[in-house]
């Protein structure tokens, strides 16, 4: 079962020649999220090898240019394409307003509903579930409401070791039984506990994308334990007043969340357009926290199963 994230771009507002602004691809169980819609994300989807009409729905952090210019574009293609499906839209007010005037001016006879469900960035909140994967949202402190998302694998059902089945000659019924937790009969009328006949294939995986912020105690909170989590490093650990100011985050606060989330591996994007060679903020967060790594576009970041 699958758990990875494509990087469809990790600059910042200013455009570069070489960078295309925030996007990302989080597939779990082959479902499909898109987060975050800087210009140009349509064609580097297809760059990438993922098919648009894959998107299950999209998570928007805040309604900077940089991260929403290639939703609308998007949008259309989609219709383009012929989706059929809804396709829900996770974003902060008022987001509903500039959908409602795209559809009016550009697109009126789309051959699918676009939903938008409201997102309040003050709170931490359950947005979306189905039977393998919840999505969150986490409150961020930028200069407009601004909220980071937390993907969370749900526990996967129990397994039966196939060695007990032989040895005790479970039937079909008394396996189901013992997949739905309930310990076990057999005909001698002996009890076997569902502990000894199952296990669990793998630990519930995470991800969490926090971008655009200044360093947060909240979000590190929300966020505590977590296998990859992605936080923006606009500028240099040097430039903490200009992050501070604008509403962002240095290298040295990344690796400073990573550190107090316990996160297993960091990926760093939103990269300031000053920054023509990237591998010196990456040397920083590393010098703080040795898993740390540049979240360049087209680079695929898998979360493996733990038992």
């Amino acid at each position: 079962m699958s758990f990875k994230v494509t990087i469809l771009g990790s600059a910042s507002a200013k455009p570069t020649y070489n960078r295309h602004p925030s996007g990302q691809v989080v597939n779990i169980h082959e479902q499909h999220y898109l987060v975050d819609a800087g210009e140009g994300v349509q064609q580097q989807l297809i760059k990438y090898g993922i098919n648009p009409l894959k998107i299950r729905e999209v998570f928007i952090t805040h309604l900077h240019g940089d991260h929403l210019y290639g939703l609308f574009p998007l949008i259309s293609t989609l219709g383009l394409y012929g989706r059929k499906t809804p396709l829900k839209v996770y974003a902060p007010a008022p987001f509903g307003e500039l959908l409602e005037n795209h559809l009016k001016y550009f697109d009126k006879e789309l051959p699918y509903e676009v939903i938008w469900v409201e997102v309040d960035t003050t709170k931490h909140t359950l947005l979306s579930e189905n039977r393998t994967v919840e999505v969150w949202s986490i409150p961020l402190r930028h200069r407009v409401p601004c909220a980071g998302y937390l993907f969370r694998e749900k526990e996967p059902g129990l397994n039966v070791e196939k060695f007990k089945i032989a040895k005790y000659n479970l039937s079909i019924a008394q396996i189901t039984a013992a997949k739905r937790g309930e310990d076990i009969w057999l005909e001698s009328g002996e009890q076997i506990p569902n502990s000894e006949l199952t296990y669990r294939p793998y630990a519930p995986r995470s991800y969490a994308y926090l971008s655009d912020t200044n360093y947060s105690g909240k979000a590190v909170a929300l966020t505590k334990g977590i296998d990859m989590l992605y936080h923006e490093a606009t500028y240099a650990a040097a430039e903490q007043r200009t992050a501070k100011d604008r509403g962002h985050a240095t290298t040295a606060d990344a690796a400073k969340a990573a550190i107090n989330t316990e996160a297993k591996r960091l990926l760093i994007g939103h990269f300031s357009a000053r920054y023509k060679d990237l591998e010196p903020l990456l040397t920083e967060c590393r010098e703080r926290f040795p898993e740390s790594y540049l979240a360049l576009e087209g680079e695929t970041f898998t979360i493996e199963k733990e038992r």
